[in-house]
């Protein structure tokens, strides 16, 4: 498929695709703000676009909305954390193509935008779902504890959408000492790659887990 990601994270969006792009799809354009995402549909008019709720100009319903008036033909995919039951049925109504956690592994990423190529929805069945903070949270905060105080700070980086170049500039850090650290994150978490690092790290109170 021919996709435009649209996050405000940047690096998580760059890992998104890479991996879309080892799996067969091509991605046109990434965009990072509300504007910038109706635009970049507009201007590439893909076969889908993975598009968060979230942006620090906007509300990816509305970006949602402006993309189904201009580009009708693009299928939407929302892409973000569990939201709330309203979000979901205002997305629906939109006339979404699908709805993805982004916890989901890139194998689950790939078979949804298949069975979304086919003409068909992808709802994941959790995301209409508000579950409790003790359930939502508590394992996200038990794994990122298990992260050294300089292990939470590359991750902490990751999920502010630096590069690996600038991180190891910022950190004063060789490349290769960089890597490792990245590599110890993603075992820890079980994570597969960073983006799926930052949406895990993205999930829940993790501002008091890093001061810890």
């Amino acid at each position: 498929m021919r996709i435009v990601l649209c996050d405000n994270n940047r690096i998580l969006c760059e890992a998104l695709a890479s991996m879309l792009q080892a799996r067969g799809h091509l991605v046109l354009a990434i965009a990072t703000t509300a504007d910038d995402s109706i635009a970049a549909v507009a201007a590439n008019r893909p076969d889908a676009c993975l598009l968060d709720l979230r942006f620090p100009d906007g509300s990816g319903l509305d970006v949602a909305r402006a993309i189904r008036r201009s580009v009708p033909e693009t299928k939407i995919v929302v892409f973000s954390r569990i939201t709330d039951p309203a979000e979901v049925s205002e997305a629906k109504k939109i006339g979404i193509a699908g709805f993805l956690r982004k916890d989901q592994k890139p194998g689950t990423i790939t078979a949804a935008l298949g069975v979304i190529s086919a003409g068909r929805t992808a709802l994941d069945p959790g995301s209409s779902r508000q579950p409790s903070r003790r359930t939502m949270w508590s394992p996200t905060e038990e794994m990122l504890r298990k992260l050294t105080p300089r292990e939470r700070q590359v991750l902490q980086r990751i999920v502010a959408g630096q590069s690996t170049g600038q991180m190891a500039r910022e950190m004063n850090v060789a490349m290769s000492t960089l890597r490792s650290h990245i590599g110890r994150i993603l075992n820890k978490l079980d994570a597969h790659s960073q983006v799926q690092a930052a949406a895990i790290a993205s999930r829940g109170s993790v501002d008091d887990v890093f001061r810890t």
